[in-house]
């Protein structure tokens, strides 16, 4: 079974697509359709089912997906470890919620930068549903998440602590008031966003009857929404500390077993730490301390 045998089925898999998986992996058509075609000779079975359309992966090709990109990282890991002479360098690709980076990271993955200029940083966002699963099928190397996370494959450290608060209009002017809206409507994440779970936890626990959540993929349209009275939604209080003292939103304190939110930091836990992690967690843990100064 060779790595690039395996790199080939996953693009097909993700893909549907000879074609297009050879695109992607600038090679030609013929070349994929010989890999997979021995990778099924080696293994004694189909990987996928032809269609017109394309492919799709049988139930025995579903089965082997998630181990491809844990075999691909592994091999990644021991070349890393091999090269790593201690001395933060290569790339470093990390996960966060948007809330998160913007209030947290600006200044840590600034600070990170200047002092280590070898490192190749990528930080890209989603919810904390899409990031755990990112972290474990090896497509992140870390990610800042929400707890809390519980999964047999997930190392976790906690790094900062969250006010919750729900936000809503000017015109709201305490948490009784929801009950006197008609229609209310929670203004959200996608689906897998600890807040939005959280904020739909409250208001059914208030017996307050919601309409269809509004989703957004990105904060500041959440925040232009609810200052417009569309809906109420939940937020750490540092993110809407700015826009409440413009007037432009309304902030009221959760009850406290709601109000407080971890933010973890996850990864693998067989993966490898290299010293661009390493150097990354600890300055993470200073930045929760209060020891990493503005940029």
């Amino acid at each position: 079974m060779d790595l690039t045998d395996l790199k080939t089925f996953e693009a097909v898999a993700r893909l549907g697509s000879m074609n297009k998986a050879a695109a992607e992996l600038h090679t030609v058509q013929s070349n994929v359709t010989a890999r997979i075609r021995a990778l099924e000779e080696d293994l004694g079975l189909a990987l996928f089912e032809r269609h017109a359309r394309g492919v799709v992966a049988t139930p025995a090709g579903k089965r082997m997906m998630p181990f491809v990109g844990r075999i691909a990282k592994l091999v990644e890991d021991a070349r890393a470890a091999a090269r790593d002479d201690g001395t933060p360098a290569g790339a470093l690709v990390l996960g966060s919620l948007e809330t998160i980076m913007a209030l947290r990271l600006s200044t840590l993955l600034a600070g990170f930068a200047r002092k280590w200029p070898q490192v190749q940083l990528v930080v890209s966002s989603g919810n904390t549903a899409k990031l755990v699963r990112d972290v474990v099928e090896c497509k992140l190397d870390g990610a800042f998440v929400a707890g809390p996370v519980e999964h047999p494959e997930i190392e976790q450290t906690r790094v900062f602590t969250e006010e919750l608060v729900l936000v809503a209009s000017p015109a709201v002017s305490s948490l009784k008031d929801l009950v006197k809206i008609a229609d209310l409507k929670t203004v959200v994440f996608q689906l897998g966003c600890s807040y939005r779970q959280r904020l739909e936890a409250f208001l059914y626990g208030r017996g307050l009857v919601v309409a269809k959540p509004l989703e957004f993929g990105s904060l500041d349209a959440i925040l232009s929404c609810v200052a417009m009275g569309v809906g109420v939604t939940l937020l750490p209080k540092g993110v809407v500390a700015q826009a409440a003292l413009e007037g432009k939103v309304s902030v009221h304190r959760m009850p406290a077993e709601l109000a407080r939110m971890q933010t973890l930091f996850i990864r693998r836990r067989d993966g490898y730490v290299s010293s661009a992690l390493g150097a990354f967690l600890e300055m993470a843990e200073g930045a929760a301390r209060g020891k990493v100064k503005a940029a």
